[in-house]
């Protein structure tokens, strides 16, 4: 991955015989694709088309053949910066009318964050920690029933795998929550960053796109998703590039010409950032120079994830008064800390609440 974007930084390197063919066509292929063939340079501001192209590849790949138009990715600064672009979008009215978003708790404080810098109506829905955070459509359906009292719900925040809670969501609370958004004509926002990161023997990463299109034409060309993805996560972890993306499903052609308009206002992506995102979609193939390491690289780093996700959940349980979850995916896990009977009525005494 560095390879490819120090080629792209520095291209007098492009000569340098210390470097593996693959890499070079790789840097060549995304110079070529830039404006002045220089990582320098602006892009489109959604991102340059070559990338677009390679994720959407991607994620077909991902989801097992299902159709990715290049038209609907955006590249973005990070996962984040396309999170707050599509928030901006979708927050709107005053009052009752202003715009709910349903945010996980425990969540990322990302979006907590982000709804108070827009004035949007942030709406807890509590995950199920005594089933290993799973999601409940029962809680669900609660918090939007008693956010409707005060705002108007239109948007639902998945994380998944989770942060901070590290769970991997079924298919089968996928399909529910996607039934769930089409009842209530919510617009969907799956974080997925954590796609590659599921460690539990049973847990399965699966797309809210590939579940979406698996579930038929009743869902997938109504119900409306945003989904991201970032090179800060997984096993690259490389956050300081800030690269990422967004698709787009079911997006009305005129309020997606707005999304356009919308991440136009900050020219483009960090164009480094976006030649490492093409190197994780588009890794290394069997026969290229660079196959065997790159796969031994990454397979070591989620080999060495997988086992401190276990040893911290072991050892956390071997803690008095400290109980938590399996960690199935995600680099997070969320302890409970059991206080003892004397202190909580010391506290009642002296403060009235522990």
């Amino acid at each position: 991955m560095l390879q490819v974007t120090a080629l792209c930084l520095y291209p007098e390197l492009l000569n340098d015989n210390k470097f593996p063919e693959d890499a070079k066509e790789k840097a060549r292929r995304i110079l070529q694709a830039c404006g002045g063939h220089s990582a320098g340079a602006y892009s489109a501001s959604q991102g340059i088309e070559v990338i677009r192209q390679d994720v959407a590849k991607y994620i077909e790949k991902r989801d097992g053949g299902i159709t990715a138009n290049p038209d609907n990715i955006y590249l973005s600064t990070g996962a984040s910066d396309s999170i707050m672009t599509m928030l901006k979008l979708l927050v709107s009215g005053q009052g009752k009318s202003r715009t709910g978003v349903l945010i996980p708790i425990p969540q990322y404080p990302l979006y907590s964050a982000a709804l108070a810098e827009l004035d949007a109506e942030q709406v807890n829905y509590y995950l199920d920690e005594e089933n290993c955070w799973a999601l409940d459509i029962k809680e669900l359906r609660r918090s939007l029933e008693e956010a409707r009292k005060y705002c108007k719900p239109k948007v639902l925040c998945i994380i998944n795998p989770g942060n901070p809670t590290g769970q991997v969501q079924s298919r089968k609370c996928i399909e529910d929550v996607i039934r769930f958004a089409a009842e209530e004509n919510l617009f969907l926002l799956a974080d997925e960053v954590y796609q590659d990161n599921v460690y539990a023997d049973g847990c399965a990463f699966h797309s809210f796109k590939k579940v979406l299109f698996e579930m038929g034409p009743k869902f997938s060309e109504t119900v409306e998703l945003a989904s991201f993805h970032s090179t800060s996560k997984g096993f690259m972890g490389e956050c300081g590039f800030r690269g990422g993306y967004m698709e787009v499903i079911n997006m009305d052609p005129d309020v997606k010409q707005q999304l356009t308009k919308l991440v136009s206002v900050r020219l483009c992506p960090p164009v480094p950032g976006q030649a490492l995102l093409d190197v994780i979609v588009n890794p290394p193939q069997s026969g290229e120079p660079s196959y065997k390491q790159f796969v031994a690289e990454k397979q070591a780093v989620l080999d060495n994830l997988a086992e401190k996700a276990h040893l911290t959940a072991e050892i956390l349980n071997q803690t008095p008064g400290i109980s938590c979850n399996p960690v199935q995916g995600a680099m997070y896990s969320f302890p409970r800390i059991h206080i003892p009977e004397k202190a909580i009525n010391l506290a009642k005494v002296k403060w009235g609440l522990p």
